[in-house]
């Protein structure tokens, strides 16, 4: 958790320019884009049983409860001013194994997908933003994003991710790219390459959420892939580019991040923001 505080001391330090804000916790009704209404009551209220706070991993509380809201609506805000500068960053969020009827995985709430539905309900119109695709580059797939949105072809989930590692057991999103343990840099970046370029060929996107997840780094203790700073450095570029080619807005959110030194994480997280930066003012 302290990665969070230590990445926002050090932009608010390094980055002068950009505009920090405090994020407002979502309402139960939008948050209710993607999950069932029962589930966010029994949350809310406390009423889990253990095996679903197991499931989690976080002991329930009111301040877990609203730290999921305001992660979650981070994400919202960093779509609209995505919309109004090019790109935004949420310092937290990348929720991304919560499904509409549970969380797992330190994930409460699917902060990309309800993005997505708040982007599509507010901007759908006259904007013309309908068509969101969720480019999911953490370590670990994306499979409560692809559960939500598998009947839901406005929105596109791409995952690129570790084969052999959690969830276990994973769903299909849009275009899953599974590696294997030990990936290097040039093998990981030919195979986004790919990706973006096959996801591109399939779905016209208006807008990206991109989960910039620091764990595929070689040095990340859940991560198993083998990627330096650089090459995540170069991976950011990438997904940057293909918004640029494509003319579209990018809100980023940071997902994982478990190295064993705490600062390679900031360090790889501070990257991402910079490069989002980069796009605004190109």
């Amino acid at each position: 958790m302290e990665k969070y505080r230590l990445l926002r001391e050090r932009v608010h330090a390094e980055l002068p320019s950009v505009d920090l804000r405090e994020p407002v916790a979502l309402p139960d009704s939008v948050i209710a884009l993607a999950h069932d209404c029962d589930y966010i009551h029994r949350l809310v209220h406390g009423d889990l049983s253990r095996n679903e706070i197991q499931k989690i991993g976080f002991p329930w509380s009111v301040q877990m409860v609203e730290r999921s809201r305001r992660s979650a609506g981070a994400t919202v805000e960093a779509c609209r001013a995505a919309i109004r500068d090019g790109a935004a960053v949420n310092l937290a969020g990348g929720t991304h194994h919560a499904y509409a009827n549970r969380g797992e995985g330190f994930c409460c709430f699917n902060d990309a997908i309800i993005a997505a539905r708040v982007v599509q309900r507010e901007f759908g119109g006259q904007e013309g933003i309908r068509r969101i695709a969720v480019v999911d580059l953490d370590v670990h797939q994306g499979n409560g994003s692809a559960k939500i949105a598998e009947n839901d072809e406005s929105i596109f989930t791409l995952s690129v991710h570790g084969a052999s590692n959690y969830p276990f057991v994973k769903e299909c999103s849009d275009l899953d790219v599974e590696l294997p343990d030990g990936t290097t840099d040039e093998i990981y970046l030919t195979a986004l390459e790919r990706a973006l370029d096959q996801m591109s060929k399939s779905f016209c996107a208006d807008f990206v959420i991109y989960l910039a997840g620091a764990d595929p780094f070689v040095g990340d203790r859940l991560g198993r892939l083998g990627l330096t700073k650089a090459g995540l450095c170069a991976r950011d570029e990438r997904v940057f580019s293909y918004a640029r080619t494509h003319g579209v807005p990018v809100a980023v959110a940071m997902a994982g991040g478990y190295a064993r030194d705490i600062q390679d994480t900031v360090d790889i997280h501070f990257n991402t923001v910079n490069c989002a930066l980069q796009y605004c003012d190109s």
